[in-house]
């Protein structure tokens, strides 16, 4: 038997072998640790990896006969085909949105009773982080507002409109907790926009209308962004910028900019507001 014809289907052996046994890891992990694929489908197509490899490393390593390498190539085949069919039919209840420097997954996984927002693991694992406090109907849009702030704007089951931001760092107080509304104290200007952090609230004025948001009524995601509210639907998003920076000192942000991001199902510009 030739040796390079052995090697290539023991290449093949130990690649279905390390796709079997990373399957049986996520089953512990799952198991023990709730820990999912980052996307569902994985499942089934590391089962056809597995037969795929598997099939390749038995016709190169055992002398199969004729009608041996049909019976087992069939059986390969109807495998990889009833897996192919999982893959397809597998209903999509899932929203995945890659940042646009690659670094991030935004995952939001909906199994029709309630929708839930997943933070990632060495990329295709990932774990349930928190529960969206409104049920999706199937409408939604995401945008990344920064590399590492996702919004999903959606509708609710009774048409009204949320939005869930997704968020993946901070702006430099060394990972320690800090309020965004503190952080744009003062006053931000960008186009025909305004925003004003202040004590009562945070004040809009786009396109000549002003809106006041209350403290309550300014919700909070992670470090970087915060969603203004108003009858509990969503109204705008204020995301941190890559290049803001803070004073670590007052927490007050002292140079860069933000973004400020309206909740419509529509196309809406992201627009860009600095001190």
């Amino acid at each position: 038997m030739n040796s390079r014809k052995i090697a290539i289907g023991w290449i093949f052996f130990v690649i279905a072998i390390g796709s079997f046994l990373l399957q049986m890891g996520y089953f512990f992990l799952h198991s023990k640790f709730l820990i999912e694929y980052s996307d569902n489908r994985l499942f089934y197509v590391i089962n056809i990896f597995i037969g795929i490899f598997l099939s390749l490393s038995f016709w190169m390593l055992l002398p199969i006969k004729k009608k041996g390498r049909i019976l087992s190539s069939s059986v390969f085949l109807l495998f990889i085909i009833f897996y192919g069919i999982l893959v397809l039919k597998h209903p999509i209840n899932q929203v995945i949105s890659i940042s646009p420097d690659f670094k991030h997954l935004f995952i939001i996984k909906d199994n029709r009773e309630e929708a839930h927002y997943y933070r990632t693991y060495y990329g295709i694992f990932a774990r349930q982080k928190e529960t969206l406090p409104y049920q999706m109907n199937g409408e939604y849009k995401i945008d990344w507002l920064t590399n590492d702030v996702a919004a999903m704007t959606y509708k609710a089951k009774d048409n009204s409109i949320h939005q869930f931001i997704g968020t993946y760092g901070d702006r430099g107080r060394g990972g320690s907790y800090y309020y965004v509304g503190s952080a744009i104290y003062g006053k931000w200007k960008g186009g025909n926009s305004n925003i004003s952090s202040h004590t009562d609230g945070i004040t809009v004025e786009h396109e000549g209308n002003s809106e006041t948001f209350s403290w309550e009524q300014v919700i909070q995601f992670g470090t970087l962004a915060v969603v203004l509210v108003e009858n509990s639907e969503a109204k705008w998003t204020i995301a941190l910028n890559d290049d803001f920076t803070m004073d670590p000192s007052t927490g007050i942000g002292v140079s860069g900019t933000i973004s400020l991001y309206k909740a419509s199902m529509r196309d809406t510009e992201i627009i860009t507001l600095q001190r």
